[in-house]
């Protein structure tokens, strides 16, 4: 297994990748590394760069969406009732011969 690349030289890297235009595959292979390589160091750096701040949000929002689509849930379950409601009541109300 080779050798793990210096954590200066994959900052280096990313920080050349994102301040310039040039593709992942020519700045991969201007620093001699796979463009695999590359991205999975970009990946590992974006997961890093994450606040606790914007994690914060994250779980407040997702709390958000639960209770909403718990919300939604319900709202759909009463209108299903309220629907089969109606349409057992205009039977019943129907002339009989």
């Amino acid at each position: 297994m080779p050798k793990p690349f210096p954590k200066e030289f994959r900052e280096d890297v990313i920080r050349v990748y994102r301040d310039s235009d040039a593709s992942m595959a020519q700045v991969a292979k201007d620093f001699g590394i796979s463009p695999s390589c590359l991205k999975r160091w970009l990946t590992i750096d974006d997961r890093k760069s994450i606040t606790p701040q914007a994690a914060g949000r994250a779980a407040d929002e997702s709390e958000a969406l639960r209770e909403a689509n718990k919300r939604i849930k319900l709202l759909e379950q009463e209108n299903e009732v309220l629907r089969r409601a109606a349409a057992y009541l205009s039977q019943a109300h129907l002339p009989g011969k």
